[in-house]
């Protein structure tokens, strides 16, 4: 499920973050964990700043020594751990080594080296996010979090499905990380309201027929719910709520119910596979603040490029 998980490490504090949750999820899936620093090559930097070779070479002798003292910090924990140096764009080496390496999982702190900042995530996290189509975990750099990597446990899973059989890519994975660490699962499902644009207000009929399509919605989805149980196993619970905006129900549940982990499916029910992930995801990148797992339900070949990428390609 999970065979290969790479975390990109910019030697900064903040970006070891994600240290313990690669950890915990490695020794769930049995996972081989890859440690990546990408660093900016001669033949790269020279239209920024001349760069000294021999100050390159000290700087990727530091790199690999630091990355070789976190190999045998996770090798002791019981996680088999290998160590990569790359050289050119952070944002565009990292894509392109997950790609190469047919990575199962990137796990990536917010926030690095250049400190933390208003935005939810940096500059180079959010590239990678766009172009690399496989499963993301997004780890908040700015939550506190235990500095020793073996002690992280998860206690409160909240899976949002939307009774589309993509979102559902996420139970598997779910149900393994609650048996190996005893978390509670909560599945959620928002029932929007049905949209009726008008210039007056809505009739009394209006109002009722819109009462009964919630009321119809909201029994499929207990008995959907029924049917989900019956293949996790574990303390499973279920919130079917009504709201005219999905994403911030989501996000109120989140703190309401003091999860710890939430996990998405890229995309949902009415999401397009021309974008990387649908709109609920893309909130929860953007404006969550808890980890965040994002299981990629299309394969790479299946998410069309953007047009920016197109004309890259082309020399445009």
């Amino acid at each position: 499920m999970l065979t290969r998980i790479l975390l990109p490490l910019d030697r900064s504090p903040l970006a070891e973050c994600v240290l313990p949750h690669a950890v915990a999820i490695a020794r769930a899936f049995d996972s081989q964990v890859t440690l990546a620093h990408v660093m900016d090559s001669p033949q790269r930097a020279n239209w920024r700043r001349a760069v000294d070779p021999l100050n390159y070479r000290i700087r990727k002798a530091e790199a690999e020594s630091y990355l070789g003292d976190l190999v045998v910090r996770l090798i002791k924990s019981g996680v088999s751990t290998e160590k990569q140096i790359l050289d050119g764009y952070a944002a565009e080496r990292i894509v392109e080594f997950s790609r190469r390496t047919q990575v199962s999982l990137i796990v990536l702190s917010s926030h690095g080296q250049s400190g933390l900042t208003g935005w939810n995530v940096s500059s180079v996290v959010q590239k990678i996010i766009l172009r690399a189509h496989t499963s993301i975990m997004i780890v908040r750099a700015y939550q506190p979090i235990s500095p020793n990597v073996t002690e992280l446990r998860y206690h409160r899973l909240l899976l949002p499905l939307d009774g589309s059989q993509r979102a559902e890519c996420i139970l598997p994975m779910a149900n393994t990380l609650a048996r190996s660490y005893d978390a509670k699962i909560l599945l959620a499902h928002i029932v929007r309201r049905p949209e009726m644009p008008r210039r007056t207000p809505p009739t009394d009929e209006d109002v009722n027929l819109a009462d009964r399509v919630v009321g119809r919605n909201q029994a499929e989805a207990i008995q959907y719910f029924d049917q989900v149980k019956s293949q996790l196993s574990g303390d499973i619970q279920a919130r079917v709520l009504v709201s005219d905006h999905i994403a911030a129900t989501l996000h109120e549940l989140v703190d309401q119910e003091k999860i710890d982990l939430v996990l998405l499916a890229a995309h949902g029910y009415s999401a397009l596979t021309r974008w990387p992930y649908g709109s609920v995801v893309s909130s929860f990148i953007t404006y969550g603040t808890t980890p965040l797992l994002i299981v990629q339900d299309l394969p790479q070949d299946k998410i069309e490029p953007t047009v920016a990428e197109i004309a890259a390609r082309n020399g445009s």
